[in-house]
């Protein structure tokens, strides 16, 4: 059925006849596209639901202003009526430019660079960029996307879901989470007029870096934002914990960051605490997906010792 509706929303964008390839399918599926001119595309169908018209026309739009500004992002294609999303069957489908490159790596596999350093520290200069162009692009009236704010990552009903109530955390790994929870509440009320808060990418972990050379090319904005910068920072970091060189990688990643604006670290391990509880909300939807289970392991191990590490202090007294 998709493959049928990839086919026909080519027509679209003046492309009948090219042969679509599926490379990819989560939140949307993915077609690889080549189309006439050697010119290579990404059609993506959007999962009905998820997100609106708007937040899909802003997503494009922002990937645009992102793009002129020298950020190494898709580019999104116009329809031949000249818009950016076109709807059928129900399904939002839109068109960007290919980027062939290198994923980063695999979330729980080790990491299989050359420069690890070198690598960490472009990553970190393409979020800085990133977060610079954002500040400064004058947002289209009707702009919407999600909010990474306190109620997206501590409210009633946070953005990736009750991540508490994770079925397969057992008794004591859930009150531990809980309280965990309660004492972050608190805290990010006493801190959050003072961090740095506006779009970010949330989402950028190995896969959505493709190395060009040593140009790191961001993709996958499906859960781009607004948040705080530092919670951005803790999703690129958080995967990476396990290495043996993390201490050299996080640095690595600063620096390339501060070469482009400042950045106050301050709170990262309390931000690193929320993007793991991020996760156990996340999956609970995508229990059925092969590697589902293995991957709420991982992430129920890393959310448990991430707690435990913020409430050290306050368990220490």
């Amino acid at each position: 059925m998709s493959r049928a509706v990839a086919e026909r929303a080519l027509s679209f964008w003046g492309l009948e006849g090219c042969v679509p390839e599926l490379v990819a399918q989560r939140e949307n599926r993915v077609y690889r596209v080549a189309g006439p001119d050697n010119v290579t595309y990404a059609l993506r169908l959007h999962r009905p639901g998820y997100r609106s018209d708007a937040e899909l026309s802003s997503e494009l739009a922002w990937l645009a202003a992102l793009h002129e500004g020298g950020l190494p992002v898709p580019l999104p294609v116009a329809l031949t009526s000249g818009a950016l999303l076109h709807r059928l069957d129900g399904m939002p489908v839109s068109l960007l430019s290919w980027l062939s490159g290198i994923p980063m790596g695999e979330s729980g596999r080790g990491l299989d660079i050359a420069d690890r350093p070198a690598a960490f520290r472009a990553v970190g200069n393409a979020m800085a960029h990133l977060h610079r162009i954002s500040d400064e692009w004058q947002r289209p009236a009707g702009f919407e996307r999600c909010n990474w704010d306190f109620d997206g990552l501590l409210g009633r009903e946070p953005l990736w879901g009750r991540f508490w109530e994770n079925p397969q955390l057992s008794a004591p790994q859930r009150d531990l989470v809980v309280a965990a929870r309660d004492k972050a509440r608190g805290h990010l009320k006493s801190v959050e007029q003072k961090l740095d808060f506006g779009l970010i990418h949330a989402d950028l972990v190995r896969e959505n870096v493709l190395f060009c050379g040593d140009t790191p090319q961001l993709i996958d904005f499906d859960d781009g934002g607004f948040g705080f910068r530092l919670f951005d920072v803790a999703t690129t970091l958080n995967k990476n914990r396990k290495e043996p060189d993390y201490p050299a990688l996080q640095a690595a990643f600063v620096e390339g960051y501060r070469q482009v604006r400042p950045l106050d670290m301050a709170e990262l391990s309390f931000f690193m605490a929320l993007r793991a509880f991020t996760y156990l909300g996340w999956i609970m939807t995508r229990m059925d997906e092969p590697g589902a289970p293995v991957r709420c392991t991982r992430f129920i191990e890393n959310a448990v010792e991430l707690s435990h590490d913020y409430l050290a202090p306050t368990e220490a007294r």
